[in-house]
């Protein structure tokens, strides 16, 4: 039996599935429960074998999501991106899904939710969408992998700039760069993204399968070695040991500008 969903909407139709973001009162902000349903409702689409997804949410939104919901980021030195973290479980779950995930967007993309945008296969959107990833305003230490993930889906110049100004970017600079497929008017964006997984739908579920994995193990074939590792693990505790992490969440909830002191 599917789980009762509260904060998702899922519908299957001729093996597409469709998953819409349903939490407007928190701007489909990424909150546990929220991505607990997401997974769930992905989940479903897996058992149910459809040959593609879309993500989206719903028609007419001025944000697709607000990214994660800082009210339950940790205050108290826990790493607050761990590898179990929710996000990092659905970025997995869409990655290694076994069918293509198109994210359908209308309006602004914040934070952590455009790693969730940017992990899906495909991204089609509406021309007056944005696009901002905000850690540094948050004073939020992001992981390797969600750097990576950035990394290899914008290259370098681009990942730098969203990364250093944690500024919105118009959707044009984005599909410049190859991240966005398309950016149509809001009349079409529907249609569009509909055709599109039209006509992945009726290709070979077996081959999507594998040119799927085979792109993903293309795109992480590099290694770091373990110091490597663990010196950047470092630097990352000492950004969420930081008074400047605490005060980045106490002034977000305040509704204020930081003040950050290196600190």
């Amino acid at each position: 039996m599917d789980t009762a969903l509260t904060m998702i909407d899922a519908k299957t139709s001729n093996n597409i599935g469709v998953i819409t973001l349903h939490n407007p009162q928190k701007r489909n902000a990424l909150s546990k429960e929220l991505i607990t349903e997401l997974c769930a409702a992905l989940e479903q689409m897996r058992s149910r074998e459809v040959r593609v997804v879309i993500l989206r949410a719903p028609a007419g939104s001025t944000v697709f999501s607000a990214g994660h919901d800082v009210r339950e980021l940790p205050t108290n030195g826990r790493d607050p991106l761990t590898y179990d973290d929710p996000l990092r479980r659905v970025i997995r779950l869409i990655e290694l899904f076994p069918a293509p995930v198109v994210a359908m967007i209308e309006g602004s993309v914040w934070g952590g939710a455009c790693e969730l945008v940017m992990s899906c296969d495909m991204v089609v959107a509406a021309d007056d969408s944005t696009f901002a990833i905000t850690p540094a305003k948050l004073g939020m230490p992001y992981n390797l992998s969600g750097v990576q993930n950035f990394l290899n889906t914008g290259g370098m110049p681009l990942c730098k700039e969203m990364l250093f100004t944690a500024q919105p970017l118009p959707v044009q600079r984005l599909v410049d760069r190859g991240i966005v497929s398309h950016a149509v008017p809001r009349d079409q964006l529907e249609s569009v993204t509909m055709k599109i997984a039209e006509q992945i739908s009726k290709n070979s579920p077996l081959v999507m399968g594998l040119l799927k994995e085979e792109l993903r193990l293309l795109s992480i074939s590099h290694n770091l070695g373990p110091e490597t590792f663990e010196r950047v693990q470092a630097m990352r505790r000492q950004v969420y040991d930081s008074a400047d992490y605490q005060e980045g969440i106490k002034a977000f909830l305040e509704k204020r500008a930081p003040v950050f002191l290196g600190e």
